[in-house]
């Protein structure tokens, strides 16, 4: 390990402060009495500490943590990044902390760097010494598309679509970035079928905690290649990933179907999911689920308006109603086939009678769907407000106690109900056990998703049921795992990783030494 000169991190913020009032006007070089090292660094030119940069770089979507950086890196190359991480591992004996910004779709301040570093990873978009989205072939990974890590996955949509191919797993909202999601997992109603986003990738580049660039893969660096899939960002930041490609649909026959019994609802999803080879063409391609609850603002879906009145007259009879939503794609060769097809999937399921709702849209008029949500939202000034959001894995044994305890219980009697609250199964065999994601141990596991929004002022009403239905699980003793983990104790992240947590430390003491990478996580500050 290189010792280098020593300078606290209180003096780099100095120094950042130094270099903007240095250039304000021009560009002028590092002053003489700084070390000689920083006067030579290529990236010097690309930091900021301005007030703009700092407010932007201090938050993330869910609106309610804000940590002050000291500077924000906003790169034009992966050189830049190498450079920032090797000199501040090179030549720190503090820590400095560094943190991957993408879209700051967080939602607990996890892409933040209080008092370190933020690196802006959108402004790689405008460069063009990066990897871009590039698709190819080869024959024995057929077709692929190597994309930088700072790209959003509604561009790696859109610039597959062109070769009439696509990725296979996708997030419901399309605008967030590849290193982001795979620094988590990547989860929607296809990850029955074809797993999370992060069992879809084949190769990646890495540049670990140490300033060290590397390309990894299952079977190079292999130890980097899964410590960084679902890692949180802890061991190293992705600058290009490789992912699988597979033809595009065309189009998608989309059906939601409400019940008011939550284990019929279950079981039904759970029988539709156990149909799930990547090569089965009788499976189905996408099913998730949804509680309907209160004015139908708040519902996932939009149905016929002429509909509205009965279902509003089902939700007001319940209280809760579950909606199932199922998806089978289509092309010119299965167009006569699919609405067979899906006759018999759905054969036998047991809906409340009239109330199914069937439409027929292209591929990517679905995938887009919550991005249509989202304009409409940002016209009406209610994007950037507040998002207490609370996503959990549960097995399947315990979903059934959860829905008497927290939906019928908690939920219903505090009526908070402004946001989606998303609730469909996965199967434990389409991940991979090698990855630092954590996930219940049985075979079929649920999420649930509380997708709150609230004002500015109101937010910690939400935030109360959140606490609430942690301690609810925790008394009924519900082994649940967080999806986007928050947690406050060293105790409390041991037992999120489980089994998994000695893998994790060695693999951070091994990747990133000195613990700089992705400090708004709070795992090892």
């Amino acid at each position: 390990m290189s010792q280098g000169v020593t300078v606290p991190a209180c003096f780099l913020v100095i120094l950042f402060v130094t270099r903007l009032l240095t250039t304000a006007g021009g560009s002028k070089p590092w002053s003489t009495s700084l070390p000689p090292k920083l006067q030579t660094l290529d990236f010097a030119e690309k930091l900021r500490a301005d007030p703009e940069a700092i407010v932007s770089a201090s938050s993330d979507y869910g609106n309610i943590v804000h940590r002050m950086p000291a500077a924000v890196l906003y790169p034009s190359s992966t050189d830049d990044m190498v450079s920032l991480i090797k000199f501040a591992y090179d030549n720190y004996s503090t820590p400095l902390s560094i943190a991957a910004r993408g879209r700051g779709h967080s939602v607990r301040g996890q892409a933040t760097a209080p008092n370190g570093l933020v690196v802006d990873m959108m402004s790689l978009r405008k460069s063009k010494n990066v990897t871009g989205i590039r698709v190819s072939k080869n024959p024995s990974l057929g077709s692929y598309v190597d994309v930088g890590g700072e790209q959003l996955w509604s561009d790696v949509l859109h610039a597959t679509l062109e070769h009439g191919l696509a990725p296979v797993s996708w997030t419901d909202y399309l605008y967030l970035s590849i290193g982001g999601t795979l620094s988590n997992a990547g989860i929607s109603g296809q990850s029955f079928r074809y797993g999370p986003q992060i069992s879809n990738v084949y190769e990646m580049d890495v540049i670990t905690g140490k300033g060290e660039l590397v390309t990894c893969s299952a079977k190079k660096n292999s130890e980097l290649f899964y410590a960084v899939l679902g890692g949180l960002g802890q061991f190293g930041i992705i600058t290009r990933a490789r992912i699988s490609l597979q033809p595009a649909p065309k189009r998608v026959n989309w059906i939601r179907m409400l019940y008011s019994d939550f284990s019929t609802f279950t079981a039904d999803q759970e029988r539709l999911i156990s149909v799930n080879g990547r090569r089965q063409s009788n499976a189905l391609d996408y099913v998730e689920g949804s509680l309907l609850i209160g004015s139908p603002n708040n519902w996932r879906s939009s149905f016929p308006s002429s509909d509205i009145p009965k279902i509003m007259s089902l939700v007001n009879q319940h209280g809760i109603i579950y909606c199932l939503e199922v998806v089978k794609y289509y092309d010119d060769h299965t167009q006569h086939t699919v609405d067979k097809e899906l006759q018999e999937l759905l054969k036998g399921l047991s809906f409340n009678a009239g109330f199914a709702f069937q439409r027929d849209v292209s591929f990517v008029q679905f995938l887009e769907r919550v991005r249509r949500e989202e304009l409409k939202l940002h016209s009406q000034g209610l994007w950037e407000v507040r998002h207490p959001w609370l996503n959990l894995f549960l097995p399947k044994s315990r979903i059934s106690d959860f829905n008497s305890g927290v939906f019928r219980d908690i939920v219903l009697k505090r009526n908070i109900t402004t946001g989606l609250v998303l609730v469909y199964p996965m199967n434990r065999n389409k991940w991979d056990e090698r990855t630092s994601a954590v996930i219940p141990e049985e075979d079929v596991f649920y999420t649930v998703g509380f997708l709150h929004s609230s004002g500015f002022d109101g937010w910690q009403a939400f935030d109360d049921q959140n606490r609430e239905v942690l301690d609810f699980c925790d008394k009924a003793g519900i082994e649940i795992k967080q999806y986007f983990p928050h947690y406050k104790t060293r105790e409390d992240w041991s037992n999120h990783f489980g089994s998994k947590w000695s893998m994790f430390q060695a693999r951070k003491a091994r990747f990133d030494p000195k613990r700089m990478l992705s400090p708004g996580q709070m795992i090892f500050q």
